[in-house]
């Protein structure tokens, strides 16, 4: 069965009977609505409401795990309570401080359907009833007409197209001068507090009769533009290069654009550094990222954890317990983890990192020390926890985190509440953005080791910064680089190309006998075809793979024939078609997700449940990828299994899923395929460049395919002009700390 997923907006009205939840830092509320004779679960942002009065309601029936069916609010209006019953209540639910049940019926007897009016216009009124003094009676005024001013600044922005939880936020910064404030300055909502986007403070300015102050404008504009530059990875800009972007946006002369990055900076709101002889401009809390993980560093440069000296018959020890030999290099990056505490291990595929880090633990575990294993993602961690043995934890789930009101991470390990690790080796650090390094970096104790293990010559992270480029670049820390490719690796032709493209030197695409092939495919369209029946028949009739867990394509774009949008379509269709008895669900956007679906997570959603045995938790995050097991219409639910862990999304939460059959290269960092398939094929220049097509090449285990044109591989080989990322890490690390 086919059914379309059309959220139509339904209407509900009835009496708050109770408020049975609310947080009052967002505004979130649940409770039970009377509507026409039937007691409702409402939720939605929903602040102020109290039981007693009317609302009228707009969104949509809604099914949580947990509670089961309820209705979303995304609209609502409300009305003072009319009847005395439901003045009696109103008052009695404690919403206004010094009106308890009993004052709260004298007030009811005493003035009836006038009580509001007596509230607000006449507190004296208030003080013929016996227990309310003239003072209490105007204190009751003032909280009652505070209670008020937050319903009437809501109603007031929400004119302006803003959320219910955007209006509390907006009364909470502006407080009941809100309408005044925005009207006057509507790109003020651009700010962090309230977060609304730049094109919509644009559409709001544009609402307003009389135009704002065309110098607001300019402001936000270049926020915006340097914004726009940190969500492609940079931590910084050149003042310089932000003219023409701020013109192209704004239509602002320079003398405009400069008098308002001036103003900014005067205001803090930005930040300048001149670094080698050029000005660049920062968001604060990227300067602070930076500074601060370089100040950490310079401090464990300064004052090493303290070392011992390696015996050698430790490390042969382990060789004998192990039956290896170490490389040299192998050897001199355990002897710098224990001498120096403080080691970036980097190096290919086929090199050994994987040895050396067990080494480098089993030292570390031999003095005592209590070792903390992590990496960026939680596939990243798992193949750690695999290599050593040990338990390895995600960044985020060792420092502790928790999420505030507009999703952004607050860790509970910190440099006042510090990991109680001795020693932690952190693996994966090219997919590390700078803000994660810098909160690692002060949730270490004094005298904590720190190991960070990575593949530089793989694909930045998608965050802001260059860290482990930025890090090596400095020449401040002792790198160890694993360049020997140990001869199990050398035969397979995986790891040998890989290096190969590292070197710019054309990969072999004749051998067809190991583990690296090349089928040549000079049209998108027939690529496509070909990835298709690899998939679904010939790799699964070959080695026995399974199409779902072992099987993965990665596409160097979204877009085109042989981009991850339609081959997702065209992998659906053979590999998990329709059926009569397979439920399914097809979104506006065009997207279809059924049962069966291999799924990925696209954005980071803290409020999903998930259960794992008897364990249970929160948190389902961007990259992962699981498979929808079953689509339950009746209450719009579907379940989806991460690895391990059981889902339960809403319908509406599966908005942020993804077909995962094909994922570009840059959602695939951190994870390792059975079989990876490439198309390689009129790659759009912005992406035919060298570290994408080796990232894609050593995400494979057994077996690579590229499914393409000789030319496009060429191109990309030949092609080392990374894309540029400005970032200050390495300028922090090699300036004084006098300047810092």
């Amino acid at each position: 069965m086919r059914e379309a997923e059309n959220r139509e907006q339904i209407e509900l009205c009835g009496s708050v009977e109770d408020v049975t939840f609310r947080r009052e830092d967002t505004g979130f509320t649940v409770l039970d609505l009377s509507s026409d004779g039937e007691l409702v679960t409402v939720v939605g942002i929903l602040p102020q409401v109290t039981a007693g009065e009317e609302l009228r309601l707009v969104g949509y029936w809604d099914f949580h795990a947990s509670f089961g069916r309820q209705f979303r609010a995304q609209l609502c209006e409300r009305s003072l309570p009319a009847t005395s019953a439901d003045l009696l209540r109103y008052l009695s639910s404690g919403v206004i401080k010094g009106i308890g049940p009993v004052t709260a019926q004298k007030i009811v007897e005493a003035f009836g359907e006038d009580t509001f009016d007596v509230l607000e216009n006449n507190p004296r009124r208030l003080s013929s009833i016996k227990g309310i003094s003239l003072a209490k009676a105007e204190k009751i005024s003032r909280e009652f007409r505070e209670q008020f001013a937050v319903r009437e600044v809501m109603i007031a922005l929400e004119k302006f197209g803003m959320t219910p939880l955007e209006c509390l936020n907006a009364f909470k910064i502006f407080g009941s001068n809100a309408v005044n404030t925005i009207t006057q300055n509507p790109y003020i909502l651009c700010n962090e507090g309230v977060g609304i986007s730049f094109p919509r403070a644009e559409k709001i300015a544009i609402s307003i009769p009389e135009k704002p102050d065309e110098s607001f404008r300019i402001m936000a504009g270049v926020i915006h533009v340097i914004k726009h530059n940190l969500a492609n990875g940079h931590t910084c800009v050149p003042r310089d290069k932000l003219f023409e972007p701020c013109n192209e946006l704004l239509g602002a002369n320079k003398e405009s654009i400069e008098a308002s990055i001036e103003s900014l900076i005067g205001q803090k709101q930005l930040i300048t550094k001149k670094i080698e002889g050029r000005d660049f401009i920062f968001i604060p809390n990227m300067y602070f990222a930076e500074s601060r993980a370089a100040n950490v560093i310079k401090f464990m440069l300064k004052f090493p954890p303290a070392g011992r000296e390696t015996l050698q018959k430790d490390i042969s020890k382990i060789e004998q317990q192990e039956n290896i030999k170490y490389e040299s290099k192998q050897r001199l990056a355990i002897e710098t983890a224990v001498e120096k505490g403080l080691l970036i291990l980097t190096g290919g595929p086929g090199t050994g990192k994987t040895t050396a880090i067990n080494g480098i633990l089993k030292i570390f575990e031999m003095d005592g020390l209590n070792v903390a294993l992590t990496a960026p993602t939680g596939r990243a961690a798992k193949r750690m926890s695999d290599v050593t043995g040990r338990e390895a934890k995600t960044i985020h789930r060792l420092l502790e985190v928790e999420w505030d009101n507009n999703d952004r991470p607050v860790f509970n390990r910190c440099q006042s509440n510090p990991l109680e690790a001795n020693a932690v080796i952190v693996d994966e650090l090219s997919m590390v953005d700078v803000s994660l390094f810098s909160s690692l970096l002060s949730a270490l104790a004094l005298g904590c080791r720190l190991i960070m293990v990575g593949d530089s010559d793989q694909l930045p992270p998608v965050g802001a910064g260059n860290v482990l480029h930025d890090l090596i670049a400095s020449e401040k820390i002792p790198v160890v680089e694993l360049t020997e490719v140990f001869r199990q690796a050398m035969e397979s032709r995986i790891v040998t190309n890989a290096h190969k493209i590292v070197r710019g030197e054309m990969p072999d695409l004749e051998c067809r006998d190991r583990d690296f092939f090349f089928m040549e495919r000079n049209n998108p369209a027939l690529a496509a075809k070909t990835i298709s029946e690899l998939c679904s028949t010939r790799l699964p009739k070959a080695y026995g793979y399974s199409s779902f867990e072992d099987i993965q394509v990665l596409c160097p774009s979204r877009k085109g024939q042989a981009g991850t949008v339609n081959l997702n379509r065209l992998l659906q269709d053979v590999l998990n078609p329709p059926e009569n008895d397979k439920n399914e669900i097809a979104y506006p956007s065009g997207k279809t997700l059924r049962e069966g679906d291999k799924v990925m997570q696209i954005k980071n959603n803290y409020d999903i449940i998930w259960e794992k045995g008897s364990e249970s938790g929160s948190g389902i995050f961007n990259g992962d990828v699981g498979v929808l097991r079953k689509i339950n219409k009746g209450n719009s639910s579907m379940i989806i299994v991460f690895d391990d862990r059981q889902a339960i999304y809403s319908f509406e939460a599966a908005a942020e899923l993804e077909l995962a059959y094909a994922v570009t290269v840059h959602k695939s960092q951190g994870n390792e395929f059975e079989a990876v398939i490439m198309p390689a094929v009129d790659v759009i220049p912005q992406l035919a460049y060298r570290n994408l097509l080796y990232t894609a090449v050593t995400r494979a285990k057994s077996i690579m395919i590229i499914v393409g044109a000789k030319q496009d591989i060429y191109k990309m080989t030949n092609n080392n002009k990374k894309s540029r990322r400005y970032s200050a890490l390495k300028y922090f690390l090699t300036e004084s700390v006098e300047d810092v």
